[in-house]
């Protein structure tokens, strides 16, 4: 979470909860939107954007970045392109590491599939 934001555990907050939450205008929302690819909230069929969790904590990081930081729009993208560049890599490495304790949990599920598939057929 946040530094100094106290977000509601729910899973989907209104464009008015997200401004309200974010102290970010909604037409500066809808802006960040067009201009930040990773910001896409889903729409109800009334065309309402819905925001998630992760949506409402990145709006935070890009308000952090380009207000209490400076970052112009320009630089605050690639300083969250270089984050999400450096995760993904953190997340293969440990997906790597982890790889023989993976193979075992797996298996050790087709083990029970198998004794579930001779308990059907008996």
């Amino acid at each position: 979470m946040m530094e100094g934001y106290d977000i509601p555990n729910k899973l989907y907050f209104k464009i008015g909860e997200v401004s309200e939450l974010t102290g970010i205008k909604p037409y500066v929302l809808r802006y960040w939107e067009t201009e930040f690819n990773i910001v896409r909230p889903s729409k109800t069929p009334s065309n309402q954007r819905l925001y998630r969790r992760k949506e409402v904590e990145l709006i935070l990081e890009i308000k952090r970045l380009l207000y209490e930081d400076r970052f112009t729009i320009a630089g605050a993208k690639r300083v969250l392109q270089e984050r999400s560049k450096t995760k993904d890599q953190k997340q293969l490495t440990i997906g790597f590491d982890n790889q023989e304790e993976h193979k075992e949990i797996l298996r050790k599920i087709r083990r029970e599939i198998l004794n579930l598939k001779k308990l059907v057929e008996e």
